[in-house]
């Protein structure tokens, strides 16, 4: 693996860390809830002989503060901003798995010229229904009093696929790890942020650069009907469906995710 540095930047009320390795045309990758940048080393790694890979921990997330309040899209936004700004980059593709999308949206709306291109990876445009907001403003509750502990367990079989859970235990215990880095303050502003969260349908479609849309054959989270979604109104995207991967498709197939995202940015840049 090429050198990793890490660097932080102040966004507003947090410090927000993020790591480069390669050089490069730049290249934003953004990882989802409740993961942080090491979800998509085993994708920058190969990537970063060709690319400068730059990987945010979002707020809330790996060692990024939550700060005061809830973790909205807007937030992320400007901590995006921000976080290229001390790297430098003007302007560059960005992909975003999960909440790494949501915040992505946000992005297009707030500094869509510095979006060069973008990938939108096991995500979807619409906002949480009634009920899935009052599940997770529940949940931000929950883990205060109890922990996340039990939270992160029940959230295995529904970030990772049925193939990646039976046959690749390391990859289960390497997903926990990550999740165990946030506090129950930081699931709870986070989870508090994403069931604000504007919908973004009619922003799609707004998006006018090459857009490459990726779902896992088993993510129950979003999946292939949100993946059609974005598809149908996003001019000109392509849309890959990752086989034996749920919802941490990247993590759980980095070696066709990587394929797919190397061909997406050898034809963007």
């Amino acid at each position: 693996m090429p050198p990793i540095s890490s660097h932080t930047v102040r966004s507003d009320d947090a410090q927000i860390v993020y790591r480069v390795l390669g050089e490069g045309p730049p290249v934003v990758l953004l990882h989802p809830f409740p993961a942080n940048h090491e979800f998509w080393l085993p994708v920058a790694d190969p990537l970063a002989s060709r690319y400068r890979m730059i990987l945010p921990d979002l707020r809330g997330h790996g060692g990024s503060d939550i700060g005061d309040g809830p973790a909205t899209m807007e937030k992320h936004a400007n901590d995006i901003a921000h976080v290229m700004d001390d790297a430098d980059v003007g302007r560059a593709p960005l992909v975003g798995v999960s909440i790494g999308g949501y915040a992505l949206f946000e992005f297009w709306r707030r500094y869509r010229g510095r979006a060069a291109a973008l990938g939108l990876v096991n995500t979807k445009a619409a906002a949480d229904s009634a009920e899935a907001r009052s599940a997770r403003l529940q949940t931000a509750n929950d883990v205060l009093e109890s922990g996340t502990e039990n939270f992160f367990q029940n959230m295995i079989p529904r970030l990772l696929g049925k193939t990646t859970r039976e046959t690749r235990p390391d990859l289960v215990d390497g997903a926990l790890r990550m999740l165990r880095k946030m506090s129950p303050e930081d699931v709870a502003q986070v989870q508090r942020g994403m069931a604000e969260r504007p919908d973004s349908i009619d922003t799609l479609k707004t998006i006018n650069v090459r857009t490459l849309i990726v779902t896992g054959d088993e993510d129950i989270l979003t999946g292939l009907n949100e993946a059609d979604v974005m598809h149908c109104h996003i001019s000109g995207s392509q849309l890959r469906v990752v086989p034996k991967a749920g919802h941490y498709s990247p993590w759980e197939q980095p070696e066709e995710v990587t394929k797919l995202v190397r061909q997406f940015l050898d034809s963007s840049l």
